[in-house]
C-alpha cells in the first residue's frame, strides 16, 4: 500500500474520532465505522453499537485530543488523551485501528491513567509537552 493511502487512512481515523467523541454526530459517525466493527477493548462492548452506546453515556464534557497518528497500510495508531469522562484521571490511550476500504473495521487499545508531575518517575508528561492540570 502506498503512502498516499496510509495518509488517507490516518486522516479518516482522526476525522472519525473527532466526529464521534467530540462532535457526537452519530449519523455521520456511522459512515466511518463498519456495521460489522470488531472491538478488542476490555472497556467497550462489542461492535459499533457498543462503541456508540459507550459514547452516548459519557458526559458532554468528554473530549478526545490527538498528539500523534501513524499509519502503516490498513492500520492506524493514535496516541491521544480522553478527558472530561467523569473518572478521576484522564486516560492516555494508544488506539490501534484497522480499516478496510476506508472504513474502520477493527480496534485495539492500551489505556493508562494520566499521572501528575509529582507522580511521574521520568519527570516528563505522558501526553504533549506539559502535565494536565489536576
Amino acid at each position: 500500500m502506498d503512502s498516499t493511502q496510509s495518509s488517507k487512512n490516518k486522516a479518516t481515523v482522526l476525522k472519525a474520532f473527532d466526529t464521534l467523541f467530540n462532535l457526537r454526530d452519530y449519523s455521520t459517525a456511522e459512515t466511518f465505522w463498519s456495521p460489522g466493527y470488531v472491538q478488542h477493548s476490555a472497556y467497550i462492548a462489542q461492535g459499533r453499537k457498543g462503541l456508540f452506546e459507550l459514547t452516548k453515556g459519557l458526559p458532554s464534557s468528554a473530549r478526545y485530543e490527538n498528539a500523534l497518528a501513524v499509519a502503516d497500510g490498513d492500520f492506524v495508531i493514535l496516541h491521544g488523551r480522553f478527558s472530561g469522562h467523569g473518572l478521576p484521571r484522564n486516560w492516555i490511550v494508544a488506539d490501534i485501528v484497522r480499516l478496510r476500504d476506508g472504513v474502520l473495521v477493527e480496534h485495539w487499545d492500551v489505556i493508562q491513567d494520566e499521572v501528575t508531575e509529582a507522580e511521574s518517575k521520568s519527570g516528563l508528561p505522558m501526553f504533549g509537552e506539559s502535565f494536565a492540570v489536576a
